[in-house]
């Protein structure tokens, strides 16, 4: 069975909601709209059907949240429940200069909005989950956590007209009445484009990773490329192995059309450098960071087993792309730089791009300097980190922004409604403000962020911000 918790904005705002207390807590608290609706049965004994009546679910401004309370993902779940807390509390939605019980009736809302917390990691999953919030009368549904729970919850919730805000990134989820709140790889990527354009870029490629991350950033850059008017741009996935992502690499930058147009004697090529061994030129931070790490720039000279001096390699054109995306992290992105290295594809022709996780660790991307990323400016998050850090004591993992900001979605539309979360509301033109930002519902179930652009600097420099955060100002196809 689904365990169900119920909070009121004007509770306690003691700590994170996962202390024992709260765990233990069975009872649902029945607002003056659930009780309302409990006392709409027939009770005529006439036998006469009742008039079709909305789902609780159009009319209540109850909050259900779908969280795995339970099993190896509650640590999160609670975590991401401390930040809808903390935006139900600060939403004033309750206070001593709320509302009386008696307006809010004549309003048709509660005096308090109460929050419903179903597990979704208790029998049932999220499908049992979703399924209780409607049965309960909530208004709309802040969760799931992952893109598997948001796909089995999505069905009811729609059946019942009941919007969700998840918390997923998986842009697949998003549709009619479910909003995908996760920053996704495809508004990063339309956000670098649209920079890189600016810049006078016009010839894009990528070089991905063959894995979900991978796909996205990819389908991001076709679909970018397409609405600002730029060829279709070629993107390839490698499959992670040192050989397959060097030989990869050559391939995308016609490395070897380009090394015989350098020797149109036909020579033999000198030699170059090998893209699975470590780079000694490389900083000791980024070969920390990167299990070893290779270099981007191609040395001058290579030298031999006896320490003489080699022929430097002949100096390449420039690929046939002067923006290439990347998506990896870590060893792959080690791998990766070493091919970038082998096949001269350099900074001072290309504008490498990557993802928003490049930010964690900017600071030990000295091969890549000059490399953009698209993410929210961090000083915008501090007001909130100081402020859930005084409720909770810890500080808070980035989840739990999300929740945060799809709760202050529900309380604001509740102080402007007086029936259930219309769309209209959800998708009002002036957005929401939101931990990261300003930030906006489409139709579509997609969430726009104001995301900026930021540059490696180098040097254990980590990154500057170079363009300030901003939306898009249309909507992609």
């Amino acid at each position: 069975m689904t365990r169900t918790y119920s909070f009121l904005s004007k509770a306690s705002t003691r700590g994170l909601a996962g202390n024992g207390a709260g765990r233990k807590t069975g009872m649902v608290v029945l607002g003056a709209v659930g009780l309302a609706m409990a006392g709409c049965a027939d009770q005529s004994g006439t036998g006469t059907l009742p008039a079709p009546q909305e789902p609780k679910a159009a009319t209540s401004h109850k909050i259900g949240v779908l969280l795995p309370l339970t099993g190896p993902n509650a640590a999160l779940g609670h975590e991401l429940l401390a930040g809808a807390q903390l935006a139900l509390a600060e939403s004033g939605a309750a206070t001593a200069q709320g509302p009386s019980q008696a307006q809010a009736q004549a309003q048709g809302r509660s005096a308090a909005l109460q929050m419903d917390v179903h597990d979704t990691a208790a029998a049932g999953g999220a499908s049992a989950a979703v399924t209780a919030a409607v049965e309960a009368g909530d208004g709309i549904i802040l969760g799931p956590l992952t893109a598997v729970d948001t796909a089995a919850a999505a069905p009811a919730a729609q059946s019942a007209s009941l919007p969700v805000l998840a918390f997923t990134s998986d842009v697949n989820q998003a549709r009619d009445g479910v909003w995908v709140m996760g920053i996704t790889p495809e508004d990063q990527v339309e956000r670098l484009v649209a920079t890189a354009r600016k810049e006078g870029r016009q010839h894009f490629a990528a070089f991905l990773p063959d894995n979900p991350l991978g796909h996205a950033l990819g389908n991001g850059l076709l679909a970018s490329c397409r609405d600002q008017g730029l060829t279709t741009p070629t993107i390839v996935y490698h499959t992670g192995s040192a050989a397959s992502i060097t030989q990869m690499m050559r391939e995308l930058s016609a490395y070897d059309t380009r090394k015989a147009d350098a020797q149109p004697d036909g020579s033999a090529p000198a030699q170059t450098t090998d893209a699975t061994a470590p780079d000694k030129t490389l900083p000791s931070d980024l070969a920390a960071a990167l299990n070893g790490g290779a270099g981007s720039a191609s040395p001058s000279t290579s030298t031999s087993t006896d320490g003489t001096a080699q022929p430097a390699a002949p100096k390449l054109a420039p690929p046939p792309f002067d923006a290439l995306l990347l998506g990896d992290t870590g060893l792959g992105l080690k791998n990766v730089i070493g091919a970038l290295a082998d096949s001269q594809v350099s900074s001072s022709s290309v504008r490498i791009m990557g993802p928003g996780l490049w930010a964690a660790f900017a600071s030990k991307l000295g091969a890549l300097k000059g490399a953009w990323y698209a993410a929210p400016d961090p000083s915008s998050r501090q007001s909130f980190v100081t402020r859930f850090m005084a409720r909770n004591h810890h500080m808070p993992r980035p989840l739990a922004d999300l929740s945060y900001d799809a709760a202050t979605v529900a309380t604001t539309v509740a102080r402007t409604t007086s029936r259930g979360y219309p769309v209209s509301a959800l998708t009002r033109q002036e957005g929401f403000a939101g931990v990261d930002g300003q930030f906006t519902l489409l139709p579509d179930g997609r969430t726009r962020r104001a995301l900026g652009v930021f540059e490696v600097l180098g040097n254990g420099g980590g990154a500057k911000l170079l363009v300030p955060a901003a939306t898009k100002t249309s909507v992609s196809g």
